[in-house]
């Protein structure tokens, strides 16, 4: 922590009005000597009041979010604004744009890379800089996310159980604000290095979403995600206007059991569809063999009642992947 970042923004933080530039990060490889790596921002500031840090491509697969910030950096109007609206679209933006989940350069996972390093990778030296210089500017931290390649979700807006309740609470009443079909109360299958327990541990208001997935995106989700972006920044009083209510859902994830995984390689047939009522006990997905015929397919039940929140979405399916994650109604 004692060396400074290499990274130069070309925006001023503290400057009133709408900026468009860069975090610009050197990096010299085969085809540019003197190259930087050029990660797009939007600084849109009006006077005093709270800052909101808005964040789209951790991983560089999952689109809802990238689509949702590069509109809101062009359309939003500093007049409606009181406060600071920080918009990175594309953080990790070497896998943005290469389409993948971890970065070509560096195979970086910028979501388990917290708090990163000045002197690291190039991944790292990102997570290094928002952790010193973005998130400590921060009042609300808004990151999306979806399935990406890998995985498909019904479309929800989520924050952590925390033992801080006060702030717990405040990230749900951000969540409600949201009003996507589905509100999670969520827990992590490993929380260390990831840019959520970055923020939370630093007393930062942290709110994310899973919309869909399959390395796309739909009309669906899309609307989902504008929508819910300016319901959460008329929440926090950042920008004007009356939050859009909508009917949600509320799921909540009481333990690990709601997280199923492959024990073989195969081909996964999914026996419940994204949204269907599951019981304990339940098939939740079926492990084809595919090295010989006349072996009978493995079988993944539910650990618990709910709905089916999230499933593999690739037809083949590996040793160790997620295959389902069931989460609990919460009426």
């Amino acid at each position: 922590m004692s060396r400074p970042s290499p990274i130069a923004p070309t925006v001023d933080f503290d400057k009133d009005g709408v900026q468009h530039g860069f975090l610009r990060l050197p990096y010299s490889r085969d085809d540019s000597a003197w190259g930087s790596v050029m990660i797009p921002i939007c600084v849109i500031r009006k006077g005093k009041g709270p800052t909101a840090l808005l964040t789209g491509g951790n991983h560089g697969d999952e689109y809802e979010g990238p689509l949702a910030l590069y509109d809101l950096a062009r359309t939003l109007d500093p007049k409606d604004v009181s406060g600071t609206v920080i918009i990175v679209p594309a953080m990790n933006y070497p896998a943005f744009r290469a389409g993948t989940r971890t970065s070509p350069i560096d195979k970086g996972n910028m979501n388990r890379s917290f708090p990163g390093r000045p002197d690291g990778t190039v991944t790292e030296k990102i997570a290094d800089y928002f952790q010193r210089e973005l998130l400590p500017r921060a009042d609300l931290v808004f990151d999306f996310h979806s399935g990406g390649r890998t995985l498909d979700f019904v479309p929800f807006c989520a924050a952590h159980t925390l033992s801080d309740k006060a702030l717990e609470q405040k990230a749900f009443d951000a969540v409600a604000a949201f009003s996507a079909p589905f509100s999670m109360r969520m827990i992590e299958i490993d929380s260390v290095g990831m840019y959520d327990t970055a923020a939370e541990e630093m007393g930062k208001v942290f709110v994310s979403t899973e919309l869909g997935g399959g390395g796309t995106s739909r009309a669906q989700t899309v609307r989902i995600a504008r929508r819910g972006i300016s319901n959460v920044l008329r929440h926090a009083g950042i920008v004007e206007g009356a939050v859009e209510t909508g009917t949600t859902q509320w799921l909540d994830m009481p333990s690990g059991d709601c997280f199923s995984f492959a024990e073989d390689d195969g081909m996964i047939e999914t026996m419940v569809d994204l949204g269907e009522p599951v019981k304990e006990g339940a098939v939740l997905a079926r492990i084809h063999s595919t090295g010989r015929t006349g072996i009978a397919p493995q079988e993944i039940r539910a650990k618990m009642s709910g709905i089916l929140a999230a499933r593999h979405f690739p037809g083949l399916v590996k040793a160790g992947d997620c295959a389902a994650v069931v989460g609990a109604l919460v009426s």
